[in-house]
């Protein structure tokens, strides 16, 4: 056979005596070998530690010079200790240097400054400089501006993606319409002065025109016409080229000159992590426009506000609310609103184009700020009002218990009903949406769809106008205020009516607990709620229920093509074509057509229509359609108030009933009742379901699921009792022991330790360790968690857990508690030592461990960083060169031996 010499894979040349080649991966064939520097650039250029096949990483053994001792010298130690020490100090200067200016100085700055606004005095502006350089109450200072700041930039984000929303997607179809009317003007005369009668006649004095003329003379008389036109055209092209510009100007915004000013501009060079000082220009920049935004979107409407409200003798009802400062400019940009508007009539009046774009541009700015405000902040507080309104009997509370601690704190209750409010709209949104996805399309035309992809909530307040919205505004409060009378309200009546001793719920935290009861609210709300709704098949559950009770009424009602619609388009069939007697077709007319320039106008009027073909299904519509529908509209409430009624009675009756056995008369805290029988409910459902599918299949198969069911609960029961009661209980006995009791109890006292409070901080501390492991780097209690959610619930490997996650975990805290333990209480007694000490060591000896175990930490670390110094300087002097490391398996095989003995 033909000798096939050995070729470098990159390229291709053949070993020589001064550049070999190397194996140093596992790849074989004609891939196998390479040369040292074709590799280096190789590397080099895809920034890369191993080989893009075969994942090996590359070795390379260091090559030192002849004369390099065995031990450094401790000069030369002490040289590298010295200047990795003055790097490490400029390093600290500059960053410390970043941290005051960024969270110091620029949080301080608009603090003050939005103080000194506020003041109103002229002597607060004069001793504006002496109260930034006073060192009187810096943290809060600090703490308040980093919330002006926060809020000025969020208003300048704000801004910048109103002002992208507009240009992509235009502005009100007034602003547009007379925008595209100036522009559509300008190009008329433009057409007309090149069209005018003047420049046809100079234009016919042309060269073609006078044939008999000399040659020179024609050319002469041609550049003489043109000219003419080009001095007759120029001034009326200039200008309409100059309007254009002037007012597409922000249309034609081109991103790339942004992008190219802002190429070499990082987040590292703008905070100043990148070691330079160019970031000082940029905090002045920043507290420049921190007092900018200040200025105009603070100061101007809260005075425009103040001076309205003095005006209309209203101020000492603002001032009751407790709110006055948010009131004051919320009114102030109200006014701002209805003074731009009053400034664009009297500029579209003076026909003063310019100023009357900017003006419609600014009330643009005034209402989507306003709308969002109502849509954000007071929807939800009017919700969360309503809903605590309606259930006070429920808590056996009044109004006055309300406005009390409305007046003692006004924020914290302001924030809890908005709170309230907007998980209340979250769930009413989540709840539209299971219904579109089971009823006909359209039928929920009244209500807008959040999963349509064009519907877009900035545009629609854009362009919509103002009333409108609150049009809108006002038929969302109905909706939802009649939704919580009939399912909030009304049943808690019945309630009372019925069944006079169920009611009120007790929620009151027991005053007398040894430990707040919040442990517990916050173990149920984190963990066992949310786990009811995950693993619950919650969702489709009630869509099954939805769907079966649509079906239901339906046919009660003869209006399955109204709510479903027909056979043929649910299976996916093309529908037949609707008659005009018995079938109800869209009403959406078709757009006029537009003139030439209106055709933005159109497009959006289209987009916020929302539906059309798409968004609308045809229906039969059979006789006495609109009693039918009154009828399922009473059907509906109906239903939705027993299943409100059946909620609030039925699971916290089996809790009290299940916790009486076990508490006795104790009252307990209603989230605990209400939490234990939404769990029986759940269980006794999902039994339920199991057997129906189960008793068709036969008796054999029944047994067999049970047998196979029945180990699983085995194995969940064993694990759960490791996982779940275990490891917590062990984790928050361990807390109490190292944190609560050093901090809490002197040492003249004995600690009491409640193991129900441990075991549910522990649960709360096991959460947030795996939610920190699970997003931290591999190691082995990560791997063990992965494992197990991948196997999931149906294949639990009992060994695996146990071996690799219940074992681990448990001897670990295992012998952070013993240990201590049995230190305290049989080696310290030797030293024949006094009670006092005795005492003392045995309270202190969790917290001295945990600072010992803190310190050689910190130590071995700092050995680590010495090594790597050790090297780091050996390499600067000595270091010549790199040698590449061949892939030897006979090594590979010895080292990865006792690694795979340990793991195995």
């Amino acid at each position: 056979m033909d000798y096939i010499p050995d070729i470098c894979r990159v390229c291709r040349c053949e070993g020589t005596p001064d550049k070999a080649l190397y194996h140093p991966c596992v790849c074989t064939g004609s891939i196998k070998f390479i040369h040292q520097d074709c590799l280096l650039q190789w590397l080099t250029y895809s920034r890369k530690e191993y080989c893009e096949l075969c994942k090996h990483r590359f070795a390379f053994t260091p090559i030192y010079s002849p004369d390099m001792p065995k031990r450094l010298p401790i000069k030369d130690i002490c040289s590298g200790l010295v200047t990795s020490m003055a790097r490490a100090i400029r390093y600290w200067f500059h960053y410390t240097l970043v941290a005051f200016a960024w969270l110091g100085v620029v949080p301080l700055t608009a603090c003050r400054i939005y103080r000194c606004l506020f003041t109103g005095s002229v002597s607060s502006l004069l001793t504006l400089p002496l109260d930034m350089l006073s060192t009187e109450n810096l943290a809060s200072d600090c703490f308040q501006g980093c919330f002006v700041v926060t809020c000025t930039l969020c208003a300048f984000i704000s801004l910048v993606w109103l002002r992208e929303q507009i240009l992509h997607g235009g502005g009100p179809d007034w602003l547009e319409q007379d925008n595209q009317q100036a522009n559509q003007q300008r190009v008329n005369k433009f057409e007309y002065s090149l069209n005018s009668p003047a420049n046809q006649n100079e234009g016919g004095n042309n060269p073609a025109a006078n044939e008999n003329e000399e040659e020179v003379e024609g050319e002469e008389v041609a550049e003489g016409n043109d000219g003419a036109n080009h001095e007759a055209n120029n001034d009326v092209n200039n200008d309409v080229n100059n309007d254009n510009n002037g007012a597409q100007d922000d249309n034609n915004w081109n991103p790339i000159e942004w992008d190219r000013a802002a190429e070499e501009l990082t987040w590292e060079r703008l905070l100043g992590l990148d070691g330079s000082l160019v970031f000082l220009e940029h905090v002045f920049w920043v507290v420049s426009l921190n007092t900018l935004f200040i200025l105009v979107f603070a100061f101007c409407p809260y005075h425009i506000g103040h001076f309205t409200l003095v005006g209309c003798k209203v101020d000492d009802i603002v001032s009751a609310s407790h709110f006055e400062g948010l009131l004051t400019t919320i009114s102030g940009y109200v006014v701002i609103g209805i003074a731009l508007v009053v400034l664009y009539l009297l500029c579209s009046l003076a026909k003063l184009k310019k100023f009357r774009r900017v003006l419609g541009l600014c009330y643009v700015v005034v209402k989507v700020m306003l709308l969002v405000v109502v849509e954000v902040g007071v929807f939800p507080l009017i919700c969360g009002w309503w809903l605590d309104i309606c259930s006070l009997s429920m808590f056996d509370a009044t109004l006055k218990d309300r406005k009390t601690s409305f007046h003692l704190a006004p924020g914290t209750s302001m924030f809890i009903h908005w709170l309230v409010g907007m998980v209340y709209v979250f769930y009413f949104a989540s709840f539209i949406l299971l219904l579109r996805e089971v009823l006909r399309p359209g039928v929920l035309w009244f209500l807008r769809n959040l999963n349509d992809p064009e519907f877009n909530p900035i545009q629609e307040m854009i362009h919509l106008p103002v009333y409108r919205h609150v049009r809108r505004f006002i038929a969302s409060v109905i909706i939802f205020g009649s939704t919580v009378l009939l399912m909030l309200w009304l049943p808690v009546r019945v309630i009372k009516k019925v069944f006079s001793t169920f009611l009120p719920y007790h929620v009151m935290l027991s005053s007398d607990a040894p430990v707040s009861e919040l442990s517990l609210e916050l173990l149920l709300l984190q963990v066992v709620l949310p786990a009811l709704l995950e693993q619950g098949h919650t969702r489709l559950w009630m869509k099954g229920m939805v769907r079966g009770w649509t079906v239901a009424v339906a046919w009660l009602l003869n209006l399955r093509s109204y709510l479903i619609g027909d056979e043929d388009v649910i299976h996916g069939d093309q529908p037949a074509p609707p008659q005009a007697n018995n079938v109800h077709a869209n009403n959406v007319a078709p757009p006029p057509a537009q003139p030439q320039g209106e055709g933005l106008g159109a497009a959006h009027q289209a987009m916020l229509q929302g539906g059309g073909p798409t968004g609308f299904q045809p229906y039969k519509r059979p006789s006495i359609f609109a009693a039918r529908v009154i009828m399922l509209v009473i059907l509906m409430c109906v239903t939705l108030f027993a299943a409100s009624l059946f909620s609030l009675t039925l699971p916290v009756f089996i809790g009290r009933r299940l916790m009486s056995i076990w508490m006795g008369d104790v009252k307990i805290h209603e989230l605990y009742t209400a939490a234990c029988g939404l769990y029986v409910c759940w269980l006794s459902l999902r039994i339920s379901l199991f057997l129906y599918n189960w008793i068709p299949q036969g008796y054999n198969v029944i047994i067999v699921k049970l047998k196979q069911w029945s180990l699983l609960a085995l194995k969940s029961i064993i694990i759960a009792v490791m996982l779940i009661g275990a490891v917590p209980l062990l984790l928050g006995l361990l807390f109490e022991l190292v944190v609560v009791a050093p901090l809490r109890v002197p040492l003249d006292q004995s600690p009491v330790f409640f193991p129900w409070q441990d075991w549910a901080l522990g649960v709360l501390h096991a959460k947030i360790i795996c939610a920190v492991t699970m997003m931290g780097p591999q190691w082995w209690l990560k791997q063990a968690m992965e494992q197990v959610y991948n196997d999931g619930l149906r294949n639990l490997n009992l060994l695996f857990i146990l071996k690799h996650l219940c074992l681990p975990v448990v001897s670990s805290l295992g012998m952070a508690l013993s240990v201590p333990y049995i230190i305290a209480k049989s080696f310290v007694p030797m030293f024949d030592v006094d009670e006092v000490t005795q005492t003392l060591v045995e309270r202190r000896i969790y917290p001295y461990l945990l600072s010992c175990i803190i310190i050689v930490s910190v130590c071995t670390f700092q050995l680590r960083q010495f090594r790597r110094l050790y090297n780091h300087i050996k390499d600067d002097k000595y270091l010549v060169g790199q040698r590449l490391v061949n892939y030897d398996p006979v090594s590979r095989k010895s080292q990865s031996q006792p690694q795979e003995a340990v793991v195995s």
